[in-house]
Parts: C-alpha cells; structure tokens; sequence
C-alpha cells in the first residue's frame, strides 16, 4: 500500500514539474521575442455575449473600404448580413449590395456567363485564381472568411492551461490578434513592419490611418477604432450564429441542472427505506 501511495505521489509530483515545465516554456516564448497581444473588451465575449449590431456594421465598412481590395470573405453568403444576430441589414439594403457584386456562373444552356450577385450568392473571390494574386501581390492574400477562429496566441501561465480545452473562458483570441496585428505598425520609415507578426516583416503594408474611412454615426475614425471594428466583423463572419449558439447552450445547461436535481430527489426518495 505504501509503495502504490508513493507511485501516485511521483506520478503527480512529475505531472505538475510538466505543466510548469510548459508554463515556463510558454512564458519563455512570450518573453523572447514573441507579441505582445493585449487582451480587448468585446461584447460578444463570455457566456451571455452578443454582437454590436452598429459595431458589424462599422466594420464591414472598413472591410469594404479597405481589406476587400486585397483579401477575399467568399465563405460567407451576402444574405447573412440581414439574419439575426448580424449586423442588422434590411434585406432591401443586401439586395441592393449584392447587385453590386459580379458573380460568374453557368446559364441553362452550359455557357459561363456573368451576372448580378443575389442575397443567396457568397462573397465572389477578389481574384479568380492564386495566380492572378500573385500576380498582383507576389504572395496570395489569405481569405478572411474564418480569420478570427483561426488566429491564436499563448496568453502565458496558467490562463494557457484553460485555452487548451474547448469551450474554454476565453475564446476571443482572435479578435485580439488582428487588432494587435493592425496597430502594430510602429515604424513609420518601414510599412511592413509589425511588432506583432512573427519576424516583424508582414507581406501586407500598413492598411489603415487615421481618418481614412468616414462614419456616419460620430464614431472616432481613429486606427485603433476601426481595428476593433473589423475584427468584431471578423469575428462574426467566422461565426455567424454565435448568440444562438450561446442561447442554446444556455438551455441546455439549465435543462442539465434540473434534470440532475430530479435525479437526485428520485434516488432520495426511491432509495429512503433501504438506509
């Protein structure tokens, strides 16, 4: 008995010397080179969190404005924009702004043609191929269609223990990152320079200045403003039914915790004249 107490004790003993072994390793990383990312406020963050409707809006402005001259969205269909939980469009307005769009497609007849995007189409492709990108670019921009969902950053000991397991605290890590990608271009003599990105030399020169894009609703046009803006768009673009999700799972936890409270009353009772 002894000798299996004294197993267990090693086995935990060498268990915890690993997790703070990765803790070091991950503090050691962010202290040597790695961002610096700044954990943001977002209203759509933790269990009861709900997109800024004038917030989507303000960021697929900039999205329009600035980003979709290079980066693609073509995972997400233009409809979304007027269902719930989404930036609140009328469908008139996402009819009008997908006419705007040229989609290419095939008529009854087999013949590739060129016509006006509807509600159901998605985002059409900045460029038709890889090619033509690079072409332009010399790299191909990526799509930011799940950009926010795919974005990642190690938030140090022992938060980075939660982040390990799905449906963790805090899953706005993305949004994060592309807030800090945006601003952190802190040279002025080196557009491509980003303290954030790995190396600090990022393909895509600065984006976004003050006062470039116009609000209409008295929003400051500062870069720190419309890099919060777009990556709340981001992030629902990534995740379009998130308040859904969230209500559902609210629910269901709810249902789970009265149920188990039927559960153990019935065992009381069923069980009462056996103790």
């Amino acid at each position: 008995m002894n000798r299996f107490k004294t197993t267990r004790i090693l086995a935990a003993s060498a268990f915890a010397f690993g997790l703070l072994a990765l803790a070091g390793s991950a503090n050691a990383a962010d202290s040597h080179g790695g961002p610096a990312i700044e954990r943001q406020h977002w209203s759509f963050g933790g269990p009861f969190g709900h997109f800024d409707k004038a917030q989507l809006q303000r960021g697929f402005q900039v999205y329009r404005e600035v980003c979709s001259a290079c980066h693609s969205l073509s995972r997400v269909a233009i409809r979304t924009l007027a269902e719930a939980g989404g930036p609140g469009f009328s469908e008139g307005q996402v009819k009008a702004l997908a006419a705007e769009y040229k989609i290419k497609d095939i008529n009854d007849a087999g013949e590739p043609i060129e016509r006006n995007g509807r509600p159901a189409d998605m985002f059409p492709r900045i460029f038709a191929n890889d090619e033509a990108a690079k072409a332009v670019h010399g790299a191909v921009p990526p799509d930011l269609s799940v950009m926010a969902k795919a974005r990642s950053y190690s938030r140090g000991f022992p938060l980075f223990l939660l982040d390990m397991f799905p449906g963790s605290a805090y899953q706005e890590h993305g949004p994060d990152y592309i807030v800090a990608l945006l601003n952190g271009y802190t040279k002025a003599d080196d557009q491509k320079w980003n303290a954030v990105f790995p190396g600090n030399s990022i393909g895509m020169a600065k984006p976004l200045s003050d006062g470039q894009v116009e609000y209409s609703d008295g929003s400051p046009k500062t870069v720190v403003q419309y890099s919060h803006d777009v990556a709340a768009f981001l992030m629902w673009a990534a995740e379009p039914k998130m308040e859904e999700r969230k209500k559902t799972g609210l629910r269901v936890m709810l249902f789970l915790l009265v149920f188990a409270g039927l559960l153990y009353f019935t065992k009381k009772k069923v069980w009462a004249d056996a103790h």
